[in-house]
């Protein structure tokens, strides 16, 4: 079966499964989908996260309401803070009182404390910011779970955590049929899961990212994306479509 074939099986299975992300809108839009091979036997991280975890996005991230931030003042312990930015968008510092983070930059909320502090009470202070969850990553889950949907990701999260966000797998699901769908090098890739194995500690429970869109089939489904799936070596192991 040639690339071009594989690749408008694919497109029709994003539109029966009504995928919702920004990378599957702009797909649908061109007409195009490419499916890309790996050599080993691990999905990587998307592009929007870099290989230590931290998410980048597609720009430069901007700091969301209920996201957590561990500030830090260079040599003054007492100022440092882990805080939550609130629904409106702001966090309360000790000196500087209530400050707008939401729609910042880290480099820009860094300037803005720095700035504060500045003004009043230190010389040229260090200020360092860093998100330490970040509740505007989400992920997308699609098929055979109780309550399809999009979720936000606060920290280090698995597959089984990402379904179980999802209460769980309905009665139909094929424990054989998951499928993570997640763009790496600007091409989409897809790597297949048993979750009775995960279960079963006979596998790895993967991690899953910011933007990722987790696919779960029905058993003894006859469909496009069934076949598309049949095609993608168990246990994320990538082979040439």
């Amino acid at each position: 079966m040639n690339r071009f074939l594989l690749s408008s099986i694919f497109f029709i299975c994003v539109c029966l499964f009504g995928l919702t992300s920004a990378v599957a809108a702009e797909e649908r839009k061109s007409g195009q989908i490419s499916v890309a091979a790996a050599a080993s036997n691990e999905l990587p991280p998307p592009d929007s996260t870099t290989a230590v975890g931290a998410y980048k996005g597609v720009s430069e991230y901007r700091i969301g309401p209920q996201d957590l931030l561990e500030i830090s003042v260079f040599q003054v312990a007492e100022l440092n803070r882990t805080v939550r930015v609130n629904t409106s968008g702001d966090i309360s510092l000790p000196l500087v009182g209530v400050v707008r983070a939401g729609g910042r930059t880290v480099q820009e909320l860094e300037a803005d404390i720095a700035k504060s502090l500045d003004a009043k009470f230190l010389q040229n202070p260090q200020v360092t910011v860093f998100v330490k969850e970040f509740t505007s990553q989400r992920v997308t889950l699609e098929g055979s779970v109780k309550k399809p949907g999009i979720y936000p990701l606060t920290g280090r999260t698995t597959l089984l955590q990402a379904i179980a966000m999802a209460e769980g797998l309905d009665q139909l699901a094929d424990l054989r049929g998951i499928v993570i769908f997640r763009v790496v090098q600007g091409k989409k890739m897809g790597a297949r899961f048993d979750i009775k194995a995960i279960r079963s500690g006979a596998a790895a429970d993967p991690q899953v990212y910011g933007d990722d869109i987790i696919v779960i089939d029905q058993s003894g489904s006859k469909t496009a994306f069934r076949r598309l799936m049949e095609s993608l070596p168990i246990f994320s192991i990538f082979s040439p479509l």
